[in-house]
């Protein structure tokens, strides 16, 4: 008798979309996010889960099985807490209800999505940081491919730049000096661009200390809005530094940047170069300032020789030592207010205590989970057709994360719906009475991760390394002995299980589904319009905004979730008499957001992301008046973002025409193409293949492009950037186009048939983007029309991004950045700003910074 096959069963998208909407009371930005992000699907694109019910089930079935190994092994209870000696054992049920509704207990990213789903190989650490870039070329391509490999595994990674020799410093090769530090990044942020897994695209921090002499390049780069897109940047600012600034002296950039005799030093006026950082971040809100000596000595990981602080993570809450990685799980701390939004309301603080300790366990269990994440990953690898010595490097990465991890077992516990928690209190967000409970709930936060990752220690054994003589050296440890002085007695004697524990990372996705404030942050709107593409074949769809591409949205009234749930209970319909009114992130005194963000750090041993949100037309000292009191409020940093100042997409500064529905097109008459117009030469790379474009340029606008694989075109010297292209006829009257340019002498050299150089099908699609250039379509849409072909062949592809940012090049002086358009759902007013990160309201999409 033969064996009868069992599949899973699967939902269709209706199906799942009917469940969720029920799961979530009808909210759709809600519903869909779950669907899109962390629903298990099988590798044919099929639910396998048909709401979040079934994916809590699934985690809690994985998170029981690690507890069930620990309970099994018998446990003097001599040195536990007293929570601790009485406690019950968490099996699978209890596990479930701490995830369930999104109520107490949130595992994030990457462990929603990937945790017991058998369909995907992917690692469950949310974040990593590589070893600094080795200063060499082979370093340079090591680093990389050590990206490529974690970007597929679904990690997003941070890397330091500070051991590459700066700009102009000598080299033993043929190219006898470096082009620097900065001139790599490019290589590194396209790469993120590069490598995607299951649509989610990887994440990137690039850091540089302050004191290496490349610095002022650092600062700058990103002030082009088209250069390193695929990467966050963040400047590791010391106290030496910082001191520097306040006190207006001069200060020595130098390379190695640690060494006592370094080989490259230069002195500039520290005032200087800090108003060069402020400026741009007002302008773009880039670099990134990370206090570093807060992140070391503040910590009770860097302390330790082997784990010291290299760089941090894409959204700065994580610093770690190259080669380890942290996982994150948020508690909600709404979940935790009894009578909300009444006269009664108050805060469960001993339940709050038994989550988080429990939850700790979780984390804890989240490092063996990861572990064995890794080995699958490990399998998966050695039976790869690839050579042994091809994949070398991705074999050494995963044995250094996997090493690393089981030795420090980092983990990062946060919460979010602070401020839902201080409103349900009946407390203003930048008021002493709410910084006053929070940081009564931060205490009690504090106490239940260490309880129980001491008790850990106990039961389970304390991280391989710990030594009580370093922890005294960790400022975070000396706080603990003077405020809670019965933990720091237990530490010393019996450890603790975790080398670091806790964190405040950003919630974007996770919030949405529990429908809470995110993270540490205020409350960004109150209200708001959400705006969808309308689908033009549904015939009820009701048009209420057509935007510059011609596409159609639908507009809904939205209110902040807990906001209804104070209309509910209280029976109010103005807004204005919510705890909430005068307290949403462009309302708040900044003063009393540094002091709130600095009172949480007290308590986290890693760091926190979170913004400062600032009108549009705040003066640029501003902004450097925050990062100064930010710094000596003991913060290990901050983001500070200008209303405006950050690239969506980009348009012209010039003011738009509202354009109404079924109005004429008009007719445009292009410039007559004189016999010779100035051209620019744009080399770029993708994958493996290089590529070349001459772009013909009138008055400073493109006016056609010819491009190809490099290995096609004619031999060009490397250092040409311009010449001209002429326009010319064969013998047999035929239109061909030539290149001529001057040599290095001055001798005009000509390249005749331009044209018959490059494959024709690139030919033919540079002759249709040509024809758009003539006739004036803005650059920035020309490059949105570029990235929306849909072409199926891999090399057009790669030859398609080229062409991209070979146009965004030739955006004009003047072109402003506007970040409100969402790149996934088209919203052109979707995307705010938190917790160092970009969101879409209108449809959950994310990016980190």
């Amino acid at each position: 008798m033969t064996e009868e096959l069992v599949f899973p069963k699967t939902y269709t998208y209706k199906e799942v979309l009917k469940s969720c909407l029920d799961y979530f009371n009808d909210d759709e930005l809600a519903a869909t996010t779950w669907m899109n992000k962390y629903a298990m699907k099988n590798k044919d694109g099929e639910y396998l889960e048909s709401s979040p019910n079934d994916m809590h089930k699934r985690m809690a079935a994985q998170f029981a099985r690690i507890e069930k190994k620990y309970d099994e092994a018998k446990v003097d209870t001599e040195g536990l807490s007293e929570y601790g000696k009485t406690r019950s054992k968490l099996g699978e049920e209890e596990i479930f209800e701490l995830f369930k509704d999104f109520k107490y207990t949130i595992p994030q990213g990457s462990v929603m999505s990937s945790l017991g789903n058998t369909n995907v190989i992917a690692s469950l650490s949310n974040c990593v940081v590589v070893p600094p870039v080795y200063d060499s070329y082979g370093g340079i391509f090591h680093t990389d491919q050590q990206l490529a490999q974690l970007f597929k595994r679904r990690c997003g990674v941070g890397v330091d730049l500070s051991n590459l020799r700066p700009n102009g410093a000598q080299v033993s090769n043929s190219a006898g000096s470096t082009t620097g530090a900065v001139s790599f990044m490019d290589r590194f942020s396209n790469t993120t661009r590069e490598v995607a897994q299951n649509g989610r695209r990887g994440a990137l921090m690039l850091t540089m200390d302050i004191a290496h002499p490349d610095v002022e390049d650092f600062i700058t780069v990103k002030q082009d809005l088209t250069k390193i897109t695929g990467a966050n940047i963040s400047l590791r600012l010391s106290d030496e530094f910082m001191l520097a600034v306040v006190k207006d002296e001069d200060y020595t950039l130098r390379w190695p940047i640690d060494s006592e005799t370094p080989k490259y030093t230069k002195v500039v006026k520290a005032k200087k170069l800090w108003d060069s950082i402020i400026k741009c971040a007002h302008n773009t809100a880039e670099p990134g300032l990370i206090f570093w000596d807060r992140q070391h000595y503040y910590s009770t990981s860097s302390v330790y020789p082997g784990f010291k602080n290299d760089s941090t993570n894409p959204c700065s809450e994580i610093a770690m030592q190259g080669g380890d990685s942290c996982r994150l799980i948020a508690v909600n701390l709404y979940s935790f207010v009894d009578n909300p939004f009444t006269d009664k309301a108050s805060f469960d603080f001993k339940k709050f205590y038994k989550v988080v300790y429990e939850t700790q366990r979780l984390m804890d269990d989240l490092v063996d989970l990861e572990l064995e994440a890794v080995d699958k990953i490990f399998n998966k690898i050695m039976h790869d057709k690839e050579p042994t010595d091809i994949k070398q490097v991705e074999i050494d990465t995963w044995k250094l994360l996997y090493k690393t991890g089981k030795t420090g077992r980092r983990t990062g516990l946060g919460f979010t719906a602070l401020a839902d928690a201080v409103a349900a209190l009946g407390k203003k967000f930048d008021t002493d009475e709410a910084i006053e409970v929070v940081d009564e709930i931060m205490k009690v936060k504090f106490r239940g991760e260490f309880d129980s990752s001491i008790d850990m220690a106990i039961s389970r054994g304390k991280f391989k390394v710990f030594n009580p003589e370093i922890e005294k050296f960790s400022e975070f440890v000396q706080m603990i002995e003077t405020d809670f002085p019965d933990i720091y007695e237990r530490m010393m004697k019996y450890g603790r299980r975790n080398i670091s524990v806790s964190t405040v990372a950003p919630t974007g996705s996770l919030s949405m589904l529990a429908q809470t404030s995110s993270g540490i942050e205020p409350v960004f709107l109150l209200s708001y319009k959400r705006r969808r593409k309308i689908n033009p074949d549904d015939p009820n769809a009701k048009v209420a905004y057509v935007d510059d591409m011609g596409d159609e949205f639908e507009e809904f009234d939205v209110y902040h979730g807990k906001l209804k749930t104070w209309m509910d209970i209280t029976g109010e319909t103005d807004i204005d008499k919510s705890p909430y009114k005068g307290a949403t992130a462009p309302e708040i005194d900044w003063e009393k957001r540094v002091e709130m963000q600095a009172l949480v750090q007290k308590y986290t041993t890693h760091s926190i992301s979170s913004t400062i949100n600032l009108a549009k037309d705040v003066p640029v000292d501003l902004v450097g008046d925050i990062y100064i009191e930010s710094w000596k409020k003991g913060l290990k940093g901050i983001t500070v973002y200008r209303d405006g100042s950050r690239s969506g997409i980009l348009v012209s500064n010039d003011d738009k025409k509202k354009e109404k529905k079924g109005e004429c097109y008009a007719e445009t008459i292009f410039p007559k193409r004189p016999k010779k117009i100035d051209a620019k030469i744009v080399r770029f790379q993708n994958d493996y293949d290089k590529w070349v474009a001459v772009v013909g340029v009138i008055n400073n606008k493109p006016y056609e492009i010819f491009t190809g694989k490099l290995d096609d075109a004619f031999l060009l010297p490397t250092w040409l950037e311009e010449g001209w292209v002429i326009k010319n006829k064969d013998d047999e009257g035929k239109t061909r186009y030539d290149l001529q340019f001057a040599d290095k002498h001055g001798y005009k050299v000509t390249l005749e048939g331009l044209s018959r150089t490059f494959d024709k099908e690139y030919w033919n699609y540079a002759k249709l983007i040509s024809g758009v250039l003539r006739h004036g379509m803005p650059i920035p849409y020309v490059v949105d029309l570029v990235n929306n072909l849909n072409l199926y062949d891999t090399n057009i592809n790669t030859w398609k991004n080229g062409i991209a940012r070979t146009l965004k090049q030739f955006v004009i002086d003047g072109t402003q950045a506007v970040d409100k358009k969402c790149p996934e759902c088209g919203d052109p007013e979707g995307l705010i700003y938190e917790e160092g990160c970009l969101k879409c309201k209108s449809c959950g999409h994310s990016k980190c910074g």
